[in-house]
């Protein structure tokens, strides 16, 4: 049996979350967008690159340089294309980490989306996201 503390190590290594990636300082990695045209064009996080898991084998190495950090996200919890694009992404090389929580999460939190009419901001889900008070995670 491994230790608890390898796999929680191993976890963080290859797992973020949607509130450290928005509060990530910008440039240290590329956030990838795995999911369909249609679901990119619904709505997307600020700043992501639309590569869906298909045609990441034939296409990152012309959009990410392989020493850039990469950070997948799909739609949420119900939806593995994150594990996926990750499995993609590492197999080629590239160091990435899967964003737990997907657009769900994201919109969820109270965070921007891009949509074609401009970002589109929600109030946070009390349910996930302190509302007035500084979370401390």
């Amino acid at each position: 049996m491994r230790p608890p503390a390898e796999i929680f190590a191993e976890r963080l290594a290859t797992q973020t979350d949607v509130a450290d990636v928005r509060s990530a300082p910008d440039g240290g990695f590329v956030l990838v967008d795995s999911r369909s045209r249609a679901a990119w064009d619904q709505g997307h996080l600020p700043g992501a690159v639309h590569l869906p898991t298909a045609d990441i084998a034939g296409r990152a190495g012309e959009l990410i340089d392989p020493a850039t950090p990469v950070v997948t996200y799909c739609w949420g919890p119900g939806c593995n294309g994150a594990t996926r694009a990750a499995l993609a992404f590492a197999l080629l090389g590239y160091e990435v980490k899967e964003m737990l929580g997907g657009v769900e999460y994201w919109i969820r939190e109270g965070f921007p989306l891009m949509t074609a009419a401009g970002e589109v901001v929600r109030d946070p889900d009390p349910l996930v996201a302190p509302t007035g008070v500084a979370c401390g995670c």
